[in-house]
């Protein structure tokens, strides 16, 4: 057992994936007598939805400190977050919708819960997203309005300022700490968790879902690598006019720490020095872009929840409207801007993704079990966003020295 709880997480997770695979093919349909370990572990999941959506969302605009002093900097990256996140929602929808993850597979029609979806006005859809009852939509888990009113909060507290609302402030952000000390407890009930859905999914579904997953993963990493090679160095050579085979050397270290650990908040004191020795970038600037990035940008997310919209409405064969392709760019958006620094982040921001859309959460133990072999990539593409933003503020706003990003040899030991 020693040697057990000495494994990461991840790993754990993906033995319990795959032990819950094979009791579920020995199990068959008796493999619902263990449903219920499953069931409590979605409980607590669906137990932290809201008040760590309100929490985190919060934290990360009022990370901006003031409005006012918000400035250039702030200004700017913020910007680039945006327009990133949009991109990277948008590439990974469109190319789930090219590869088509889970099309023609039935089993959850034949399980699942039953959906159905309304005929889409944009008027009705907007205003539904203004919350008429806070207090309603908390009780409905209505995520839409929470999101926004939350939003809304955040900017009224920026207003005031931080001396007017220093208390207020605190409370926000100790709350949020609580919520990802929460988060992390529940998590750790993953493996068993996980083990429990996974056995009862392949008892139910059979094996028809392997290749679903399989599809899915293909669209996920192949989304990852337009952002990854397209989008940010298209981005690097235009807007930041420097030249992007340099930029990915340089930021090599940085890279490779995120891809060994997928975890975008550990790699925080390796991209300060790399932006520093090797970009040329002073901590004027990075000092606030690089650990705002790492909780406030998951281009990585962003990507994942575009294929997921596209993998669970196959799934479920729900047809995809204009209008459910506008709400999964704007949840794409607000959500990966509020993921990053949660451990778990992907499990169960994606929970609240399907939760938004009116889905069921059986999708939920497959998206579990394959996220240590997608997180890797997701923590690369949030690690090198950040650095690109970083680049980019620093350029516009004259704190990048070419003299030392053009430097040879410049991969130095980052930890002298």
């Amino acid at each position: 057992m020693k040697y057990w709880f000495k494994l990461p997480l991840y790993t754990q997770i993906a033995i319990g994936a795959i032990i819950g695979v094979i009791l579920g093919f020995i199990l068959g349909e008796n493999a619902k007598y263990i449903a219920p370990i499953g069931d409590a572990f979605l409980q607590f999941l669906k137990m932290l939805i809201i008040p760590l959506v309100i929490t985190t969302i919060l934290s990360g605009i009022l990370k901006m400190n003031d409005i006012k002093s918000f400035g250039k900097v702030g200004g700017g990256f913020l910007f680039y977050l945006l327009i990133t996140s949009l991109l990277a929602t948008a590439i990974g929808f469109i190319v789930a919708l090219i590869i088509q993850p889970g099309k023609g597979n039935t089993s959850f029609l034949d399980h699942g819960e039953a959906v159905e979806t309304e005929e889409f006005s944009f008027l009705d859809h907007f205003l539904n997203m203004i919350p008429a009852n806070i207090f309603e939509s908390l009780t409905n888990m209505d995520m839409l309005p929470i999101i926004i009113f939350t939003i809304i909060v955040g900017l009224i507290i920026l207003s005031i300022g931080k001396e007017k609302s220093g208390t207020v402030i605190k409370f926000i952000e100790e709350s949020a700490n609580i919520m990802i000390k929460m988060t992390e407890f529940v998590i750790q009930l993953a493996p068993y968790g996980i083990l429990a859905l996974m056995t009862n999914l392949v008892g139910t579904f059979g094996s028809n879902m392997l290749s679903a997953v399989a599809s899915f993963i293909l669209a996920d990493y192949l989304a990852m690598a337009l952002v990854f090679l397209l989008v940010y160095p298209l981005i690097l050579k235009f807007i930041a006019k420097v030249n992007p085979f340099q930029f990915y050397k340089n930021i090599y270290p940085s890279i490779l720490f995120a891809f060994t650990t997928s975890t975008s908040s550990a790699t925080i004191p390796v991209s300060l020095r790399v932006m520093k020795r090797n970009v040329g970038v002073s901590e004027k600037t990075s000092g606030f872009t690089v650990p705002f990035g790492a909780t406030a940008n998951m281009d990585g997310m962003a990507v994942a929840l575009g294929v997921i919209s596209v993998f669970a409405t196959n799934l479920y064969n729900i047809e995809l409207t204009i209008g459910l392709f506008l709400q999964i760019i704007f949840l794409g958006l607000i959500l990966s801007l509020g993921a990053a620094g949660v451990r778990g982040a992907g499990i169960i921001f994606s929970m609240i993704l399907l939760e938004t859309l009116g889905l069921p959460l059986e999708l939920v133990p497959v998206l579990a079990a394959v996220w240590p072999i997608i997180d890797m990539g997701h923590t690369t593409v949030n690690v090198t966003g950040d650095l690109t933003g970083t680049t980019v503020v620093a350029r516009k706003t004259g704190d990048f020295d070419e003299t030392v990003f053009y430097q040879k040899n410049n991969n130095i030991d980052i930890n002298k």
